[in-house]
């Protein structure tokens, strides 16, 4: 699928202009006070530069080169790797990887297992992979926690928004997966 990064700022432009607070996700991901986060299925770069802002160091990874173009147009200076989340490997392990904004529902049917192994891989011992998505879309928090499983990680608590709403067991969720300590 292509995007129009530009366009699709906008629209997180827009609702800021109007005061909307576009940055839940950075808030959520800095309760785990990170020197280090990578926003993985980055767009165009909102979260991450964010959390740039407030002095965590990011790399943030997309498949997507308008959405890229669009992030390294907004800031120059945060690592910005087009590539597939699937199978990346940066060789390197974070605090943190975040991924908001659906991520896991826009990659191809039958790979999410991938995604999230993709991820999982990034995270450091004691690190957590936060994942925000609609759950009635096709891909559910069964098999996202069987992947995380697989993938070496495990639940360590689980929110219906990013504001951290206690989870109900409705359509969304943002989920947090600690790799512990061998």
């Amino acid at each position: 699928m292509g995007w129009d990064g530009d366009s699709y700022q906008a629209r997180f432009d827009a609702l800021a202009a109007d005061g909307t607070d576009v940055h839940g996700e950075a808030t959520f991901v800095t309760r785990f006070s990170p020197a280090s986060v990578l926003d993985a299925g980055c767009g165009t770069g909102r979260v991450a530069i964010e959390l740039a802002r407030r002095g965590v160091e990011v790399v943030g990874v997309d498949a997507d080169a308008s959405m890229l173009a669009t992030a390294r147009r907004l800031d120059p200076d945060v690592e910005w790797v087009e590539a597939d989340l699937a199978g990346f490997d940066l060789g390197r392990t974070f605090d943190v990887v975040v991924m908001a904004g659906n991520v896991p529902l826009f990659t191809a049917p039958g790979t999410e297992a991938d995604l999230v192994a993709g991820c999982a891989r990034h995270v450091r011992t004691g690190g957590v992979l936060v994942a925000g998505f609609q759950t009635d879309r096709g891909y559910g928090l069964e098999a996202y926690d069987a992947a995380a499983g697989a993938a070496g990680l495990v639940l360590a608590d689980r929110f219906a928004t990013w504001d951290g709403d206690p989870f109900d067991g409705g359509p969304y969720a943002v989920s947090v997966h600690r790799r512990p300590a061998v």
